[in-house]
């Protein structure tokens, strides 16, 4: 019998741990209930520490917002985040002039590059029922060559994104939705372009894979040489390459080889990460990612002279009318809407 591809499994905590070319992942699920005029939780806030609300209570945090939950304006240079907006809605804004609202299946993938500041708001927007948010959000990291290039932000309607379906002997399926890389003639959209992922040999993949219960699936093998790990984080229990896993885990597998996948009883769901290291020294603090210490401290510098253009709305947490659909509007003024 061959040795098992299972290379490592770990628990998952908040965020999850991540191998290079990621830095980590967060996986934000929360309960709102339903909106107030503001945009925010109809309810009391009595009892939590807002400006820094990550404890769960009443089945929801606030994170760093005050009257809206999310994350009022703050910076980031030298990496990418890449955030999967699966049940809710975001509203975008930063300091190029660029904002937006999406959700429902829409990915934003934006690159921090030489400075950029950015508000990422979760507005509850229906004013008589629960409003549930969950995201992933990714941080992807950019070598010393692509560290202070001009930031820049894609959107990924839902509607553009491929996705592979595959069908067992039993008729059981598995749902991949790919939103880099390739599986089959499932293709992502481009990602931006002095992304990692968009080197042609960077082997980056971030799949949601979705399972009905008891489904077969064949993961095939990526290039030698990649990290990829599953973080297996729905469903009461999966197999991965024989071994079953009755808790959420995050599975290190080699990536060269083909990886079954047995959903357990109920329908289950992993994430699947995965690229050629960058291989670089990583120096991070809060919201920077450069190669080394004395990068850092430049950044911080840069960050207070500059503010990274400055913040060109009228408050910290900006959010769209309730009424506003999914759309964006970039940069240059160019506007696009979901369909």
């Amino acid at each position: 019998m061959s040795e098992s591809p299972i290379l490592s499994v770990r628990p998952m905590g908040f965020p999850w741990e991540t191998e290079d070319p990621f830095l980590f992942c967060v996986h934000h699920d929360d309960a709102y209930p339903a909106g107030n005029d503001a945009l925010g939780p109809a309810v009391s806030l009595a009892g939590r520490q807002l400006g820094q609300d990550f404890v769960i209570k009443d089945g929801f945090r606030m994170y760093h917002g005050e009257v809206v939950p999310g994350f009022p304006q703050h910076p980031h240079r030298g990496f990418e985040t890449i955030t999967l907006a699966r049940r809710g809605y975001i509203d975008h804004s930063d300091s190029l002039g660029a904002t937006a609202r999406f959700g429902r299946g829409d990915a934003q993938w934006m690159t921090a590059g030489g400075g950029i500041v950015h508000a990422e708001m979760f507005p509850l927007v229906d004013p008589k029922a629960p409003n549930p948010v969950e995201l992933f959000q990714i941080w992807l990291n950019l070598p010393r060559e692509d560290k202070l290039v001009e930031p820049h932000f894609s959107m990924l309607w839902s509607h553009t994104i491929p996705k592979h379906v595959a069908v067992d002997t039993a008729g059981k399926q598995t749902r991949v939705t790919v939103v880099a890389g390739r599986i089959a003639d499932a293709q992502a959209p481009p990602p931006p372009p002095r992304s990692w992922a968009a080197r042609p040999d960077s082997d980056v993949a971030v799949w949601p894979i979705e399972m009905e219960a008891g489904a077969r699936f064949m993961l095939p093998p990526a290039a030698a040489g990649s990290t990829r790990t599953l973080y297996f984080f729905v469903g009461s229990s999966v197999e991965i390459a024989g071994t079953r896993l009755d808790a959420h885990r995050a599975v290190r597998v080699v990536a060269d080889r083909e990886i079954e996948l047995v959903a357990g009883p109920t329908p289950t769901e992993l994430l699947l990460l995965q690229g050629r290291p960058i291989g670089e020294p990583v120096a991070q603090y809060g919201p920077f990612v450069m190669n080394t210490r004395s990068e850092i401290q430049q950044a911080i510098i840069d960050y207070q002279r500059t503010r990274f253009g400055g913040w060109p709305w009228d408050r910290d947490d900006p959010v769209h009318p309730r009424e506003a659909g999914r759309f964006a509007k970039h940069a240059d003024g160019r506007v696009e809407h979901a369909e």
